[in-house]
């Protein structure tokens, strides 16, 4: 099983969340996205409270499971040939493409036989299976068998799903799987940062998130991806890998994926979360500017003129100077970029400490807050990313690939992101509610919709000047 500690003798930059080095019981390296170990055949569920890949027992009631203890263990592990083909045994392919489910709630059933009133009275905790198991979400996240939702803590956040039996667009299932997995992995992020994760429809009407994935009728209006007090619109044609990287190329963008549509879109979302009307406000006009700029002409104007010359020296991508708003997602997501990469590399042992690579650190007066006292931990943290980013970049050019990093961070971008991991690390959405007003940041959501939008980085947005549909 996964263990926090890298397997050098390097410390942490920023304690790790979690990492994504996981093995089986039986030994076998497992991965993230894996519901079955291939090497054994146990089934492997994610514990997204704890950020560990399990492997599975049954446990005491049917459809219930356990962490697998060799004491307990039956002989062999349970017959798991009533799911569909999934990731884990279609080589390249990162989800399956099964069929099946409607658009909006899958038609599996769900695997826990006691409908959520089993218990772990004996205190071992007990788990049941995502309903998207069984769907070509094919989730592999497992949910406290006392909880009464079907659906993991990630699936429970989607409004509206693909339409899986639409005769004309065949490959839904399958693209879908692409994107319920790049979500996984942001909401097991988000998670394990402690942010509030909860569903609009279920848990928190008020203040939760919650997804639409649609796409385009064929031949009808074009779908933009964005965000909307909360609903984070996303174009399933960004799945379609042939699709995104032409988008990417004309659009001149360096880096374009659905995790980073989704870093960026969860940015604005957490903009209107924690930022609108309460103190940090003060920070982020100081270091972002003021968000309530004209953001249609902000967007006119970047359409028209460009970004200004000298962008480079102030923003993390050229998208970023287009408006204060998204600065700020651009920023946030390249902080969760940061976050998980840097947790992963460390926990399969990656240490860039005895490497020999020239570059120039960073220094506290980069930071928001040089004074503050962990941020010589942070500062860390950042230059660590700095030669990790170098190293992998050579890595990828020496196999032909473009840049693991394709950016440069500039001076006034760290101070942005020192912020940002102040904002995250103060857990301020704790404390009791402030009777702030939020109205400047809903218009933004209503207007990060509606416009036409291009991108550069994560930007999460398309151009197009047809039609909006939003779901």
């Amino acid at each position: 099983m996964f263990s926090t500690t890298p397997t050098n003798s390097a410390e942490p930059p920023l304690p790790l969340l979690a990492g994504r080095n996981y093995r089986c019981h039986c030994g076998q390296p497992v991965f993230f996205r894996n519901s079955k170990c291939l090497a054994c055949g146990t089934p492997l569920g994610y514990d997204c409270e704890n950020g560990l890949l399990l492997p599975l027992m049954p446990g005491p009631r049917e459809g219930t499971w356990r962490e697998w203890q060799a004491s307990a263990a039956p002989d062999a592990p349970p017959p798991d040939d009533t799911q569909p083909p999934s990731l884990d045994e279609i080589p390249g392919q990162e989800s399956a493409p099964g069929a099946g489910s409607a658009a909006q709630v899958p038609s599996a059933e769900p695997e826990s036989g006691d409908g959520g009133n089993g218990g772990d009275t004996d205190g071992v905790p007990t788990y049941k299976r995502c309903l998207n198991l069984s769907t070509p979400a094919s989730c592999n996240w497992l949910i406290p068998v006392h909880d009464p939702a079907d659906m993991c803590r990630a699936c429970r956040l989607n409004r509206t799903i693909p339409d899986l039996t639409n005769p004309e667009q065949p490959d839904n299932g399958y693209l879908w799987g692409l994107i319920e997995l790049a979500k996984r992995r942001l909401v097991s992020s988000l998670i394990l940062l402690g942010l509030p994760v909860a569903s609009r429809m279920s848990e928190d009407p008020q203040r939760g998130m919650m997804f639409d994935f649609l796409r385009s009728p064929v031949n009808g209006p074009h779908i933009m991806t964005g965000h909307n007090t909360g609903l984070i619109t996303l174009n399933v044609d960004e799945a379609d890998d042939a699709k995104r990287e032409a988008v990417r190329k004309a659009m001149r963008e360096p880096y374009r994926t659905l995790l980073g549509h989704f870093r960026h879109e969860v940015g604005h979302y957490y903009w209107d979360r924690l930022v609108a009307g309460t103190p940090w406000l003060d920070g982020f006009h100081q270091l972002f500017g003021d968000e309530t700029l004209d953001y249609k002409a902000s967007l006119q104007r970047n359409y028209e003129e460009g970004p200004p010359a000298d962008w480079p020296l102030h923003f993390v991508s050229a998208y970023a100077s287009t408006h204060p708003w998204e600065d700020w997602a651009e920023c946030w997501a390249h902080y969760l970029h940061m976050r998980d990469a840097i947790d992963t590399a460390l926990s399969f042992g990656l240490s860039v400490d005895r490497f020999d690579l020239e570059f120039t650190p960073f220094t506290l007066d980069a930071l928001h807050e040089p004074d503050h006292p962990e941020a010589e931990q942070f500062l860390a943290f950042l230059n660590h990313w700095t030669r990790l980013t170098t190293m992998l970049n050579e890595m990828s050019r020496s196999m032909g690939q473009p840049d693991f990093y394709p950016f440069v961070l500039p001076r006034d971008a760290v101070g942005k992101l020192h912020f940002i991991h102040l904002l995250v690390s103060s857990r301020s959405w704790l404390q009791p509610e402030q009777n702030a007003p939020q109205a400047q940041s809903q218009s933004q959501s209503q207007i990060q919709t509606q416009a036409p939008e291009s991108t550069d980085g994560n930007a999460g947005t398309q151009q197009d000047a047809g039609a909006v549909v939003s779901g």
